[in-house]
């Protein structure tokens, strides 16, 4: 016998040899294993290392979809945790299992908690994360919204747009940054005016490489162009770096229908009434002029 129902007979013996190992797995796809444990374990092609930087709490999970009361807590350290990934984002949304394995035989474990992470905070050198559980996804709201412009997001499954298709995506190389929120590239040239605007600029090397985020303006100056973003990349961008750039859309039907020929997918209702028809009152006549009757 192994697997859970080793582990439940192994536990009802009195015996105290279980651990818990925290798997987490970062949107940029760098998998981490941790444990509490005082040595190495190893399961499912990932390594648990001791004293790495994170140790498990008590779960106390509740019932209906409210945020789970779980926490993950470490200290930051440059071997595994460290505290300019938190700051620039790389561990937001991460995905995170704890399991609870007995450390002789790590086949006998039991799955205790799957979630993702949520709200990071850290000082004097340590960290606390909370943890949400998979109903947490059950609170957002879900469904179809009437409106003029689109709600599908460029490339998703609803738009169906291929953003591989060229001239829509293109790579770059950094020639200066003003404060982190304004680059000028090299390499861009050929491009309308605006034609990344509302779209995205992700870094490809770099200590920012693997954050990205949205432009708000993009126009060319000489044989270079200007991209400004939303929010500055919380980590450093230096000259030689390179970056993709994503073509924006406004989500209106003409940019649908004429920049990416993607009409048919579009997820807007550019046909709708708008208020004056809504407020319109019964009339002998239809003609709405604005001049005096006779």
């Amino acid at each position: 016998m192994s697997g859970a129902g080793a582990l439940e007979a192994h536990l009802a013996g009195g015996a105290s040899s279980v651990c818990r190992c925290w798997k987490l797995v970062r949107g940029d796809g760098l998998t981490l294993g941790f444990t509490d444990h005082d040595r190495t374990l190893v399961f499912d092609g990932v390594t648990f290392a001791p004293e790495t930087g994170l140790s498990a709490a008590a779960l106390m999970q509740s019932t209906g979809l409210s945020v789970d009361n779980t926490e993950a807590v470490g200290v930051l350290s440059d071997a595994a945790i460290t505290e300019a990934d938190i700051a620039a984002g790389r561990y937001d949304g991460a995905e995170i299992e704890a399991w609870l394995v007995h450390w002789e035989a790590p086949e006998n474990r039991v799955l205790q908690f799957r979630g993702a992470l949520g709200e990071v905070t850290r000082a004097n050198g340590a960290f606390s994360a909370e943890l949400r559980g998979l109903a947490e996804r059950m609170n957002a709201a879900t469904g179809l919204v009437y409106q003029r412009s689109c709600s599908a997001v460029l490339g998703d499954g609803a738009c169906r747009f291929d953003l591989t298709t060229p001239g829509y995506a293109i790579e770059a190389e950094v020639v200066g940054v003003e404060g982190g929120r304004v680059i000028h590239v090299e390499g861009a040239q050929g491009f309308e005016p605006r034609w990344f605007e509302r779209g995205r600029c992700d870094m490809l090397d770099g200590q920012a490489a693997g954050l990205g985020g949205a432009i708000k303006i993009d126009r060319p100056e000489g044989a270079l162009r200007r991209i400004e973003l939303w929010d500055r990349l919380r980590s450093e961008i230096t000259p030689g770096d390179r970056l993709r750039l994503t073509a924006g859309c406004d989500k209106s039907m003409d940019t649908c229908r004429f920049k990416f020929t993607n009409l048919l997918n579009f997820q807007g209702f550019p046909d709708i009434p708008g208020t004056d028809w809504m407020v319109a009152h019964p009339a002998r006549q239809s003609a709405r002029s604005g001049g005096s009757r006779r």
